[in-house]
């Protein structure tokens, strides 16, 4: 109990780091440093990324406040960040809603050493959260598949935080992925999501909208 309170805090923490600034519009590389936390997304521009064409999807927008909206396709929305990153001993954070639909308004793909994996949040009919893809299984089937009760047009603080050892998740202040990755084969579902790695923001027939989208390098 007392590691999840201090985890609050520290998304609360990084949270208050998103408020605007006169960064220049070109991502910088994420320094190899104990606690720098740098931006992925600037608030104003796609420096950094690149709309994926899956065919049918939907719209890339910015809104006011430094928002990404990521809108409904007929499948899959998305983004690729095109710029290098780490891949072991990090921490993502952001806040990220659904607006419209019924399916995931979050699909984070994110590196885990030389492979990819994706946090779903809201998938399968709107509630279900974990990782794809452990072992061949989707989230739907392996040990990290769970149930949220995701609230239309809220915004949810996510914190995903990747080791050699684990991969955790919290949606605000609840745990909701805790996995040692010891012997376990970890990948992507295999289709069209794959182009989202290394790194990547994905909807599934839904609209989302993600803001204070940060990295934090952790000590080694």
């Amino acid at each position: 109990m007392k590691n999840m309170l201090l985890v609050g805090a520290f998304l609360c923490a990084v949270a208050a780091t998103g408020a605007e600034t006169n960064a220049p519009a070109k991502a910088k590389v994420i320094p190899a440093s104990t606690n720098v936390v740098a931006e992925l997304f600037d608030g104003r521009t796609l420096a950094g990324w690149k709309v994926i064409p899956f065919g049918g999807e939907g719209p890339v927008k910015i809104l006011p406040g430094g928002v990404l909206e990521i809108g409904a396709g007929d499948v899959l929305t998305g983004l690729v960040y095109t710029n290098k990153t780490v891949t072991q001993n990090y921490e993502i954070t952001l806040e990220a809603r659904r607006t419209s639909g019924s399916d995931f308004f979050c699909g984070l793909t994110f590196p885990v050493g030389t492979n990819s994996c994706t946090l779903v949040l809201g998938g399968w009919g709107g509630s279900l959260t974990g990782i794809s893809s452990i072992d061949h299984m989707d989230a739907s089937e392996n040990s990290t598949s769970d149930s949220y009760k995701f609230e239309q047009q809220r915004w949810y603080q996510i914190c995903l935080r990747v080791t050699p050892e684990k991969i955790e998740a919290w949606i605000d202040k609840d745990r909701i992925v805790n996995f040692e990755i010891e012997e376990h084969h970890l990948g992507m579902r295999a289709g069209e999501i794959e182009y989202c790695m290394p790194l990547g923001l994905a909807t599934y027939q839904t609209r989302g909208e993600i803001r204070k989208l940060h990295l934090r390098r952790l000590a080694e």
